[in-house]
């Protein structure tokens, strides 16, 4: 068990494991389960080599484009736009994310949410009161959803540090073709990453409800994973034109209206309209399912 848990354990547990008396202090403290949660995450050895893994992907693009800088790479035209300037950097790192590394580092910490403290024999001592089972549930979506913002800020952040770096800064030019000064670009690009974040809210839910499904941690990661790369091929098939509203990946590279001006929120929108629906649905399913679960470990 690791420290934070340990001291949420020691609180609510008492001798022989036995429920404790819960001092009025203790309910005065809403917040604690979901400090213990975040530190539990941030803490983990597994979540810096993720996002180290991730913060290495705008590297590698600006490394890789600045060593071939005057060359015809025949790769696609947003790559040579960061020759030009530097801070394309963060949105190249962000769309080269979202299809798989993103979606893989959000799927193994979606899918130990429950699993994991099932693995470790936690879950009844987190429940001792004051915790109630729909707190716990929602702690430890709070946590992924708190991973996902995590992630994608350190993408853009690093990526805007090795541009400035590697490439010239300057006035950015939209896809609508006006042009914006850097630090108008920045604000646009602190929405990008809400926007990717928004992204991944409906594949943490999807995790969380796997991760009640199981006390194998690595079996509800896998699921998610592989949940979000089948709903990405499915919205490849033009024959299920009449799917595709539906799948939670649909809209995750939907962000190019945050990149005109004046700013579209249409594509924000209705991204946050669907992300929401499965949200509900599999936050509903999956307090249900934890509700209704012998808790034996």
């Amino acid at each position: 068990m690791s420290q934070p848990e340990t001291d949420l354990a020691t609180e609510r547990a008492g001798d022989g494991g036995q429920p404790a008396t819960v001092p009025a202090a203790g309910r005065q403290r809403p917040l604690a389960l979901l400090g213990s949660e975040l530190a539990l995450v941030f803490r983990r050895r597994r979540t810096w080599a993720m996002l180290g893994a991730l913060a290495l992907v705008p590297i590698l693009i600006a490394v890789a484009v600045r060593l071939t800088t005057g060359g015809d790479s025949g790769g696609p035209a947003f790559l040579g736009d960061i020759t030009n300037n530097g801070l394309f950097v963060s949105f190249t790192a962000l769309t080269v994310s979202i299809p798989l590394f993103l979606p893989l580092t959000v799927g193994v910490v979606a899918g130990d949410t429950v699993a994991g403290e099932a693995s470790h024999g936690t879950i009844r001592y987190l429940l001792v009161a004051p915790t109630g089972r729909l707190r716990f549930v929602l702690v430890k979506y709070v946590g992924a959803v708190a991973f996902c913002l995590a992630a994608t800020l350190l993408i853009v952040l690093v990526g805007a540090a090795i541009g400035a770096v590697l490439f010239p800064i300057g006035p950015v030019t939209l896809l609508s073709g006006t042009q914006v000064d850097g630090w108008s670009y920045a604000g646009r690009a602190l929405l990008l990453a809400l926007y990717v974040t928004l992204s991944m809210l409906g594949l943490s839910a999807i995790g969380l409800f796997a991760s009640t499904l199981t006390s194998v941690p690595v079996g509800a990661m896998a699921a998610t994973v592989v949940l979000a790369g089948a709903s990405q091929v499915l919205d490849q098939l033009p024959q299920l034109d009449w799917l595709h509203p539906f799948l939670f990946s649909h809209q995750w590279l939907g962000f190019g209206d945050l990149l005109r001006d004046p700013i579209a929120f249409d594509s924000f929108g209705s991204n946050a309209v669907l992300q929401l629906g499965y949200v509900v649905v599999f936050g509903a399913l999956a307090y249900s399912r934890f509700a209704t679960k012998d808790v034996l470990s």
